[in-house]
């Protein structure tokens, strides 16, 4: 079958919708601007590269990873599922059921890992690969990092011109999306469990 042929626009929407969801670059921008202001500066292009990086190995070895620990893409993606829907509810919420500890410096380690690539990202990776054909998954990896770069350009005029209200709102509806999504992606796997 022809690679491309595999292109599925329907896809790509939803797995750029479920992936700016989960690394909530919007979110974010409090914490890039608090970081900017200790450093001095973000290098975007670097930290945007090593993300995608990042992204696209695990999308690809992340099955070896899971069978080598004796798990199947239906259980991860059910798991996953789950951490997306929780992920949702703190978006809903604006509640924290769990924060890692805000970076010191703002290097590759802190912006492309944890804060784009972090473990939700990781998973729901994973998780999408049990219902989405591998080229969408990479195209809305690459859609996404491209809106991760430009918002770490102008993390400062976007900050500003949303406001904290601004921010509130997108993350919110954002998270209603996720939660939906979440949903769908447990209905469509957990039947494969008891197969």
């Amino acid at each position: 079958m022809d690679f491309f042929s595999l292109i599925n626009f329907k896809e790509i929407a939803t797995a750029s919708m479920v992936l700016f969801a989960v690394i909530d670059i919007i979110g974010s921008i409090p914490i890039i601007i608090n970081l900017r202001q200790k450093v001095g500066h973000i290098e975007s292009e670097k930290a945007s590269i090593v993300a995608l990086l990042i992204m696209i190995v695990f999308l690809f070895i992340g099955d070896q990873i899971l069978s080598l620990i004796g798990i199947d893409v239906y259980s991860f993606a059910v798991a996953g599922s789950i951490l997306i829907f929780f992920i949702a509810i703190e978006m809903i919420l604006g509640i924290t059921l769990y924060k890692d500890d805000e970076p010191e410096t703002a290097s590759i380690v802190p912006i492309a890992f944890p804060l784009i690539a972090g473990a939700g990202t990781m998973t729901t990776l994973m998780s999408m690969r049990a219902a989405y054909a591998d080229i969408n998954i990479i195209i809305a990896i690459i859609i996404n990092v491209a809106l991760v770069y430009v918002v770490l350009k102008l993390s400062g005029k976007i900050g500003a011109w949303l406001g904290k209200g601004g921010i509130g709102i997108i993350r919110k509806i954002f998270g209603i999306i996720l939660m939906a999504i979440a949903v769908k992606l447990f209905t469509g796997n957990i039947q494969h469990l008891f197969d």
